[in-house]
């Protein structure tokens, strides 16, 4: 499904197509002429415009390079009822996915439209894979525990032992998991990462091994599953408790012969992955419990690897700390910030129930609403006590500080994304709940937070 625009003077031509993609799941809004689209693209958040070439005021392709300067991760299918060569070479040259005659081959168009789809897809996984690429931290910390993980995974990696990581949420069991791979001789391959907790119980079996196109219900076409994706790489089952037990039973069956069904699917598929699993639970309750099979923890827990509470490495706050402050400075475009003697101590004596995590996030916080020097006082005010509901008059400062210190060229996207997250951590980076208390839909808010760099496992 894609949210699309369509542009076309005719309106005729806007009902139907409005009424034909509609009907393909699509959600599909119509522009009157460029002017009208200008509009709307400055507003809203689309994946394709189809747009006719001849229009009152400004015309298609007045809009296809205003939106190559403005909106250029939006693809274009220009339509023209009087094509030439020289019109599509133009079109093309000048950014369009793709070029059309009118009257309108339907079938094709609704390729074109997955095409462009898959394309933006493609180019938003690829951004996201470089900023994580580059984002991957070293494994920071001097406590005896952190020291241990690091030797067991320089141990661990170079062989294709499977391992299993324990630790409460938000402890960087993640981070522990892509080292692993990125030391590994699966380095250059894929590193895909799975939330088990996350996926509905009925949909996890097509989230893993994929499905045929009419394997059930809305099944409209093939899909590929994580143990494909990871061909040649690591899959990286986190909060593998979570995972419904039929769905344990046949990652059981691909650990044992290597192999994976699509859902729907007469043919097995061979699959050549490192399985590292991740759980903040239990797993001898959970077996116990009857939720979770003995043998499939067998199988994942060659080698375990256990990363403890932050409250037990208190010893490692300040260097995480110092850390993060100079990673989301430089990320926001901010001037150095620093901590006062009296701020470090603060921060160690807390207990941070959710970890590594709540203390980045905590970091962040103190950045937007702490002077250049972060006192004991901000980590009381914005950390210990609940944060900003506790200061009504700071979303002004916030404001203020923007203004001052970030480049008029990036203040209103920095604006737009300190509003953004705000409203996801409000709402515990629940997609859903964000897009209904800011009247938006989920498509449109997940690609504004795609357009400004916000990835939930980054935040939560």
């Amino acid at each position: 499904m894609a949210r699309l625009l369509v542009v076309d003077d005719d309106p005729e031509i806007r009902q139907t197509l409005a009424e034909v993609l509609s009907y393909d799941g699509h959600v599909v809004e119509v522009a009157r002429d460029g002017l009208e689209a200008q509009q709307f693209l400055t507003r809203e958040d689309y994946d394709i415009v189809l747009c006719d070439v001849r229009m009152p005021g400004k015309d298609g392709m007045e809009l296809l390079e205003w939106a190559r300067q403005h909106r250029p991760e939006v693809e274009f299918i220009m339509l023209s009822g009087h094509a030439t060569i020289e019109t599509a070479v133009a079109a093309t040259k000048k950014g369009a996915f793709d070029f059309m005659e009118k009257p309108l081959d339907l079938p094709r168009l609704e390729i074109l439209i997955r095409n462009a789809t898959e394309k933006r897809k493609l180019v938003e996984e690829n951004k996201t894979l470089v900023r994580r690429a580059f984002r991957v931290r070293e494994i920071l910390g001097r406590s005896p525990a952190i020291q241990r993980i690091r030797e067991q995974i320089e141990r661990v990696a170079p062989l294709e032992t499977r391992v299993l990581i324990t630790g409460p949420s938000g402890s960087g069991k993640e981070l522990v998991a892509r080292s692993i791979h990125l030391k590994s001789g699966r380095k250059d391959g894929p590193f895909v990462d799975v939330n088990c907790a996350a996926i509905p119980p009925d949909l996890i079996e097509s989230e893993l091994f994929g499905h045929e196109k009419g394997a059930f219900t809305h099944a409209v076409r093939q899909h590929i599953g994580r143990f494909e994706e990871a061909q040649r790489g690591t899959l990286f089952l986190d909060e593998i408790g979570d995972m419904a037990l039929p769905a344990q039973a046949k990652v059981l069956r691909v650990i044992e012969e290597g192999k994976i069904r699509r859902v729907g699917g007469e043919k097995d598929i061979s699959v050549n992955v490192r399985i590292i699993a991740a759980t903040n639970k239990n797993l001898a309750q959970e077996i116990a419990a009857g939720r979770f099979r003995e043998d499939l923890y067998h199988r994942l827990s060659v080698v375990v690897i256990e990363v403890p509470p932050l409250r037990e490495r208190r010893e490692d706050i300040p260097l995480l700390a110092e850390a993060f402050l100079q990673e989301i400075t430089q990320e926001y475009g901010l001037p150095p910030r620093t901590f006062s003697k009296a701020a470090i101590e603060a921060l160690c004596k807390y207990d941070w129930p959710g970890n590594v995590r709540e203390l980045r996030n905590a970091i962040e916080r103190l950045i937007i609403f702490s002077d250049k020097t972060i006192r004991a006082e901000d980590v009381e005010r914005y950390v210990i006590t609940g944060g900003v509901s506790a200061a009504p008059n700071d979303a002004d400062s916030v404001w203020h500080r923007l203004r001052e210190e970030v480049p008029p060229q990036q203040f209103l996207e920095k604006a737009e994304r300190e509003y953004l997250l705000y409203h996801l951590h409000k709402h515990g980076f629940n997609v859903s709940k964000t897009a209904e208390a800011l009247n938006m839909q989920r498509t449109a808010l997940h690609a504004l937070m795609r357009r400004l760099g916000i990835s939930r496992n980054e935040h939560v």
